[in-house]
């Protein structure tokens, strides 16, 4: 039968409008009645560590504390989906509230086990589902959407001690999220910029680092602990134009000096 309703994609809606469509509650709503299971992956709670790499999402199954199961609900139907003859759907939200339809997906592998923290903290086991949409790759999402993600995540890491932040570092894929994005350009007035800059007398009103990968991710570098370091925007800059190999060599003594002193300790 299908979602009655013609969507469109990229077409952002409410969850009032979502409720005519499938179930009222959860981010796995399958609905008997148009043998619909409607997917959210929402972007603001950050419970799943939902992301597209490519053109496959990475979407994470049902269940909110301790350790995922296959057969659970929604989680059985999504993996049988290529037998059942259920629809599946995929909507994203980087806004509360507002629901952004990426379209019809399907299975494009198996569903795969991963570590991921669950909603109480506490690290558990969980089901990854592959999927990839039916007619053509996914729709471009703003610029600033992602940037509510990142400064959501970079919210939510702040409050982790060092121990939980280096355990969740410690479990990553190493592969980073990756998605096309649409940006606006500001052509910025350069006297301005000069102006702040002598005004500023080459002092920074705070202290400030920025990430850096040793072996880019555009290389494929992996986006872990140790292929990571801090550095002043100075050096970080250095680092991408200079791309000394001599420079690159001394962050990895850096970072294995490093490591290795926490394992000792």
């Amino acid at each position: 039968m299908g979602i009655t309703i013609p969507l469109r994609k990229g077409e952002v809606i409410s969850n009032n409008r979502l409720r005519e469509k499938c179930g009222t509650r959860g981010g796995m709503r399958f609905s008997k009645r148009t043998n619909c299971l409607v997917l959210i992956s929402d972007h603001t709670k950050g419970i799943y560590e939902d992301k597209w790499v490519g053109d496959i999402f990475h979407y994470t199954g049902m269940g909110l504390r301790g350790n995922q199961s296959l057969d659970f609900m929604a989680n059985a139907i999504l993996a049988n989906s290529k037998s059942n003859g259920v629809e599946v759907h995929l909507f994203e939200v980087f806004e509360k509230g507002r629901y952004f339809y990426q379209g019809r997906v399907k299975l494009a592998g198996e569903p795969y086990q991963t570590y991921q923290t669950d909603i109480d903290g506490n690290m558990r086991i969980v089901w990854v589902f592959p999927l990839k949409i039916l007619d053509g790759p996914p729709v471009y999402v703003p610029c600033e959407y992602l940037q509510h993600k990142e400064e959501h995540r970079k919210k939510q890491a702040r409050k982790l001690s060092e121990n939980e932040l280096q355990e969740r570092a410690a479990i990553s894929s190493g592969t980073p999220g990756e998605r096309q994005v649409i940006t606006k350009v500001y052509e910025r007035n350069q006297y301005v910029a000069e102006y702040a800059k002598r005004r500023a007398k080459g002092r920074c009103h705070e202290p400030y680092l920025e990430t850096h990968h040793i072996i880019w991710l555009s290389r494929g570098g992996k986006d872990s602990i140790d292929n990571t370091v801090a550095l002043c925007p100075n050096c970080h800059r250095k680092m991408h134009i200079v791309d000394d190999p001599e420079d690159i060599e001394t962050l990895k003594r850096c970072i294995a000096e490093d490591l290795s002193s926490r394992c000792e300790s």
